[in-house]
């Protein structure tokens, strides 16, 4: 199983982008036409924007009204959500969501469950629909393990955009065994706590921009406060290859890429990681684990996943503290050394103090301690403490980083999606908010 964690994703149908997809992506219908077929109001299906009534009967029956083709449309206002909704089936039919879902039920499992569908579209047209989870009121006793927002399983040809998640009481959305999907143009934010992952996807060609796995796109993301971004934890049988992250933004968060496993079994190959900004990440800002043991991760059994052509190039930025969390860190396997490891134009530097370090075991490439291959891979360890600034590891930061310190006891407000995911860029898509009104 291959889990990607990020907090903050920034067109719908067009071709796809090259990089490392393998074809198209997104709904083959267009809202326009889905509207045609039927308009499913949940309104006319029993639901009131009063914040009391419960919406699942009324979203469950707008559903089946729409599953053969059609929009099922939640009008904005304020709305409440007491027993979950599972939406089984259905093809060339959207979810507009232009109000917000507040959780009001405590089972486990989904909030708002979407399985074997295809042609699918869940959006907001005014960029300003939501689902509050509330997850503090589980948070506050240190609890992470309820109910996920949003979770999309065996779900083709689709397209998640323009919605905002907050304070959800575990993770936030979830994609699994998806093929064929975009997601852009959205805002997560959650609580301070691990395990509160923002977008954790596994499937086959899928686009996150302004997050066995294979033909992953990953551009255009903005995270602060957060995990960053993460592919594991692996476990046995692992199958990722041609993966690509770029253009990533990460302020204050506790890395900005890491790839975790405990023992386990199969190959992670061909992957990139492109044009990364950290500024004041707080732990390990380039946290690489390639290994067979990670402290938070029950041991799988198996040799070890085998990690071969992975590219970390045109990385900026800062560290809190090189002297504690060097910006290097490349742990792999003494039994199962990683080859054809590849840092280069990584200019990093620490916020404290004048020095920082970096770890190389049983890893085999090119830059920094990393050992080059000579056909003997033994297991190692190398670890160099510099104390001279690299060049160029200036780097620019956002017009204005998002609110953050909510912590995990109070509710945490429904953020605003913004109008760019990396410095400088505008968003490869517009707002829906700006094509639709």
């Amino acid at each position: 199983m291959a889990l990607f964690s990020l907090f903050l994703a920034s067109i719908s149908f067009l071709a796809y982008a090259s990089a490392q997809l393998s074809g198209s992506v997104g709904p083959l219908t267009s809202i326009t036409n889905k509207k045609e077929t039927a308009l499913c109001n949940v309104v006319d299906y029993g639901a009131v924007a009063d914040n009391s009534t419960d919406l699942g009967p009324a979203l469950k029956s707008a559903f089946e009204a729409c599953i053969d083709g059609g929009l099922v449309y939640i009008p904005s206002g304020d709305y409440l959500l007491e027993t979950w909704v599972t939406l089984s089936g259905g093809s060339a039919w959207a979810l507009q969501i232009d109000g917000i879902i507040y959780r009001g039920g405590t089972d486990g499992g989904n909030m708002i469950y979407i399985e074997h569908a295809t042609d699918f579209e869940l959006f907001s047209s005014t960029s300003s629909g939501a689902v509050q989870g509330s997850g503090y009121l589980y948070h506050i006793d240190g609890n992470i393990s309820g109910p996920r927002i949003l979770r999309l399983y065996e779900v083709t040809d689709f397209s998640v955009h323009d919605i905002a998640l907050t304070d959800s009481p575990s993770f936030h959305f979830t994609m699994d065994t998806c093929t064929n999907g975009e997601v852009y143009n959205m805002a997560i934010r959650g609580g301070n706590e691990g395990g509160l992952d923002g977008i954790d996807v596994w499937g086959d060609n899928i686009w996150i921009h302004d997050s066995p796995a294979e033909n992953i796109l990953v551009e255009d993301i903005y995270c602060n406060m957060s995990g960053g971004c993460a592919i594991g934890s692996l476990a046995l049988d692992t199958s990722i290859s041609n993966i690509q992250y770029r253009n990533i933004y990460t302020w204050s968060s506790n890395q900005m890429m890491m790839i975790k496993s405990n023992e386990g079994s199969g190959t992670v190959e061909n992957v990139v990681f492109e044009n990364f900004i950290g500024i004041l990440c707080e732990n390990f800002l380039f946290l690489c684990i390639l290994l067979t043991y990670w402290s938070s991760q029950t041991a799988a059994g198996g040799e070890g996943v085998t990690l071969t052509n992975i590219t970390f190039s045109s990385w900026t930025g800062t560290e809190a503290n090189g002297a504690l969390r060097g910006p290097v860190r490349v742990v792999c396997s003494s039994t199962n050394p990683c080859t054809d490891i590849t840092i280069s134009d990584f200019a990093m530097w620490t916020e404290t103090g004048d020095t920082q370090w970096y770890l190389c075991e049983s890893a085999y490439g090119s830059g920094f301690c990393l050992k080059p291959d000579s056909g003997s891979l033994t297991s190692y360890t190398t670890t160099t403490t510099v104390s001279t600034a690299p060049t160029g590891y200036s780097a620019p930061t956002m017009a204005a980083d998002l609110a953050t310190g909510f912590g995990t006891t109070r509710s945490i407000p429904i953020p605003t999606i913004p109008t760019s995911f990396f410095p400088g860029a505008t968003p490869i898509s517009s707002l829906a908010a700006d094509i639709y009104h």
